[in-house]
């Protein structure tokens, strides 16, 4: 029955809407198969309350309650789902083999955390992010001009020499360290590392996810896609995410829109209301890289790759694909979204 139903919530989502290679930015420092004799108990279904809200009403016995609606979440259906890939693209990555996930009802924001709402957090607490107190953070170069690059030649990241060290940047100051964030407000807040998103989704009263939750809500209940509307990466030829156009790194031609970060409604990507799961800016999750890391600033799962990703370079904007950073690590490509549990 919850099969029946994600084919519901599909059908509404289509009609609703018209090698190791890398970016470098992880060295800045990082079948869904189900019990089918158990999906008779339940049907899940997802329905549009307004053109950007949904929820999800349970058909069953008449005494199971409804799980409250939270604003700017989505109510992402519990089950045993299958993650990750047999056709890795980067091995070294560890993208496969696919494994069975049991997961528990959650909720996920819809929307990257936005530099708006970060706004509010750090007024309420008088937060400083990891990049204000060292001093700088890590700046692409087509956000430099000529002379800066030149200037900077010698804080280049020597394996992605497209990378910057830059002081004065951070996430009030996201494209260099005299520009602040006017237009921005509705843009992904970028330059946090990852305890400095632990830091916000606490205050909140949230979490980050887990990468088998982030990875089973971009899927929006499909089976084995690349991306989270299916497999061709332009539906009807429009563009449905936020990524590198044009030859890297030299020059990004913006066809989708956006040279650099995109708003985070830009782009609705699945039946369960997400948007830029894939594309815009990676996003941190709460799992470990490495589950036996005990040092000081371990290695964590980040997930969705970013507008600086391209097929030819960093194939890293699918479901399945994921990279690392340091706990400690930031950049201007790097942001994130909360979880809770329902």
């Amino acid at each position: 029955m919850k099969i029946i139903a994600y084919i519901l919530v599909w059908l509404s989502f289509t009609q609703s809407n018209g090698a190791t290679e890398s970016c470098g930015c992880s060295k800045l420092n990082r079948e869904q198969s189900q019990d089918k004799a158990q999906l008779l108990h339940r049907v899940c279904e997802q329905k549009s309350r307004s053109a950007h809200s949904h929820y999800r009403d349970y058909y069953g016995e008449m005494e199971q309650e409804l799980e409250p609606e939270i604003e700017g979440m989505s109510l992402i259906p519990g089950g045993i789902f299958t993650v990750g890939t047999n056709k890795p693209h980067f091995h070294a990555d560890r993208e496969g083999p696919e494994r069975q996930e049991k997961l528990n009802d959650f909720y996920l924001d819809k929307y990257e955390v936005s530099n708006d709402a970060f706004s509010i957090f750090v007024e309420a607490t008088n937060y400083t992010t990891e990049a204000e107190h060292f001093g700088d953070s890590f700046m692409f170069k087509t956000l430099l001009g000529a002379d800066e690059q030149k200037a900077m030649e010698h804080l280049r990241v020597a394996s992605a020499p497209w990378w910057y060290k830059v002081s004065g940047v951070s996430w009030r100051h996201p494209n260099g360290k005299d520009k602040g964030l006017e237009g921005l407000g509705q843009h992904p807040v970028v330059h946090v590392t990852w305890r400095d998103a632990v830091a916000y989704c606490t205050w909140i009263g949230k979490r980050l996810p887990s990468e088998a939750e982030w990875e089973v809500a971009c899927r929006g209940g499909k089976e084995r896609k690349l991306f989270p509307w299916g497999n061709k990466l332009m539906p009807r030829e429009q563009h449905w995410l936020n990524i590198w156009q044009g030859d890297f790194p030299e020059g990004n031609l913006a066809e989708d829109g956006f040279e650099f970060t995109c708003p985070v409604d830009a782009f609705r990507q699945n039946a369960f209301d997400l948007y830029n799961m894939v594309g815009n800016v990676w996003e941190w999750t709460a799992d470990l890289w490495d589950t036996n890391d005990v040092s000081e600033s371990p290695n964590r799962v980040k997930k969705g790759g970013s507008y600086l990703c391209h097929k030819s370079y960093c194939y890293r904007y699918r479901c399945a694909a994921r990279s690392q950073n340091t706990e400690d690590s930031s950049a201007g490509n790097l942001g994130f979204r909360c979880a809770k549990d329902a």
